[in-house]
């Protein structure tokens, strides 16, 4: 499995992002899963990744938590996760847990 959180430079969530998606893979036994860090600096390199803000959690190149409704407009920028206390900057273990557990059924 190829795990990528795919930033921006500076990004103030990527390092917790990052943080929190090696803690989901350890709970779910894939504590020896690497994940990539890859940051990205244009439009084009987001578009190309398919990562529509930053942080985004790819495995295997799809966005673990894809967008609903209508795309966010082009920019390299960052991205909010809902989680259970509001809008943050990451998804909570919890989530990526969940959405792990979800990409793997």
């Amino acid at each position: 499995m190829q795990v990528m959180v795919v930033e921006v430079p500076n990004c103030p969530h990527a390092a917790d992002a990052a943080d929190r998606v090696t803690a989901a893979l350890k709970v779910l036994g894939h504590g020896d899963a690497q994940v990539e860090r890859v940051v990205v600096t244009t439009v084009e390199e987001m578009d190309r990744l398919g990562a529509p803000g930053s942080p985004t959690i790819l495995v295997n190149g799809r966005d673990l938590f894809p967008w609903r409704g209508a795309a966010p407009g082009r920019a390299v920028a960052c991205r909010v996760y809902a989680t259970p206390t509001g809008l943050a900057g990451a998804p909570t273990v919890d989530q990526l847990v969940d959405a792990f557990s979800a990409w793997e059924a």
